[in-house]
């Protein structure tokens, strides 16, 4: 019994360490011999009558709910984009909004600025979801490019001829933006994203980018697979299902999707509950993708989301076993470290205002997204499990 425990505190805390040091540290080294190396755009070529010969048509799909606050700057961004108007298409599929977004997004695609552009406002009676927005229009556009957007993010300017330069290359199936937040509710939550910047970016030179973010991402149009209408995080699901495909996915540091929108502490524990249950869910859906013949991709999808989803058991693990062996010099250790890290950062969250250096602020931030990973995977497992017996009833 004794030995059991030992090897499995063991392998709990080399995991603990190993996805939280020792992976960022070799995709760190690896990065730096293999530096991923900027492109631009390629210098357009014009027929006779004076249209472009050399870029992709793109079609924009930009699905809003409720989004008056946003939706004028959005349009505003979208006309200002640096692509020729005969290859571009914009679609505002306003879901069922129950404000005046509709209103406010006809009134701004009228402005001089943004007449040029072709832009269509689509409004649904009812509200759908965005999943069901996405089975229903994507396959109506025969772009050769979808790009989906928030709307509450802001696009750079030179965004589609850099991404329509990543899609000459064949093999590239999808290519993935830059995220970035204008006001982050915490310090935390700062460095986290900072953080998950140079971890995708490092990522995709070993091999995919992982995954994509809804503020702004693009693909091949002809590769989009319809998503089940219980998908919960639609830019994984999506962006991987074409990796599974064989095409890559590109993440390119120099397009930029700055999202406006902010997120108080009490919605991004929810928001991060709902992202751990889908976490528990793409990796049901995108199993195969652990096949070695994704290589470098298997590697990152393992070491970066298969034991994300997994680590609060592991830490868990590694705390109670290095408690029941703390007679042991090394477990002892394991044991003070783990109890004066977990304080902290349940200090930071507690009394933010007293423990506001940015080393509580990070504790803090991992720590609550640890528990919300664990409550959100119980609560999709729980609900898979007893959803069959919820229907026989009905």
């Amino acid at each position: 019994m004794i030995l059991f425990l030992f090897i499995m505190t063991s392998l709990s805390i080399f995991a603990v360490i190993y996805h939280h040091a020792l992976y960022p540290m070799l995709l760190s080294w690896f990065a730096k011999r293999h530096p991923q190396k900027p492109i631009s755009p390629t210098p357009r070529k014009f027929s006779k009558n004076n249209q472009d010969c050399t870029l992709p048509t793109i079609t924009i799909i930009i699905p809003a709910y409720n989004e008056s606050q946003w939706i004028a700057e959005k349009i505003r961004n979208i006309s200002y984009l640096d692509y020729p108007t005969d290859k571009l298409k914009v679609i505002i599929a306003c879901d069922g909004c129950a404000d005046n977004t509709v209103e406010i997004a006809n009134n701004t695609i009228q402005e001089a600025l943004c007449s040029d552009t072709h832009i269509e406002v689509l409004s649904l009676e009812k509200n759908q979801g965005k999943v069901a927005i996405l089975n229903q229009f994507i396959p109506q556009y025969d772009s050769d490019i979808i790009a989906l957007s928030d709307v509450s993010a802001l696009i750079s300017y030179d965004a589609l001829l850099i991404a329509a330069k990543h899609f000459e290359k064949s093999y590239v199936g999808v290519v993935n933006a830059t995220y970035r937040l204008l006001t982050p509710s915490s310090v935390g939550e700062r460095k986290y994203w900072d953080y998950q910047t140079k971890i995708k970016q490092q990522e995709a030179t070993f091999g995919d980018s992982l995954g994509a973010h809804g503020a702004f991402y693009l693909f091949r149009t002809s590769l989009f697979v319809p998503l089940d209408k219980e998908t919960i995080n639609d830019d994984f699901i999506l962006p991987m299902s074409i990796v599974e495909q064989g095409y890559h996915a590109i993440y390119d540091p120099s397009i930029c999707a700055v999202e406006l929108d902010y997120v108080d502490k009490k919605d991004d524990f929810s928001r991060r509950l709902r992202i751990s249950a889908g976490n528990i869910q793409q990796l049901i859906r995108l199993f195969s993708l652990f096949n070695p013949k994704y290589r470098g991709t298997t590697f990152t999808f393992f070491s970066g989301k298969g034991l994300r989803i997994t680590m609060p058991y592991f830490m868990i693990m590694s705390y109670i076993g290095s408690g029941l062996l703390i007679t042991y010099p090394l477990f002892l250790i394991a044991f003070i470290c783990q109890t004066l890290g977990y304080s902290f950062g349940i200090l930071g969250i507690i009394l933010p205002r007293i423990f506001s250096h940015k080393s509580f602020q990070i504790l803090a931030y991992l720590i609550a997204g640890h528990a919300a990973n664990f409550i959100g995977g119980i609560n999709y497992i729980f609900r898979r499990l007893i959803g069959p017996l919820n229907r026989v009833h009905k």
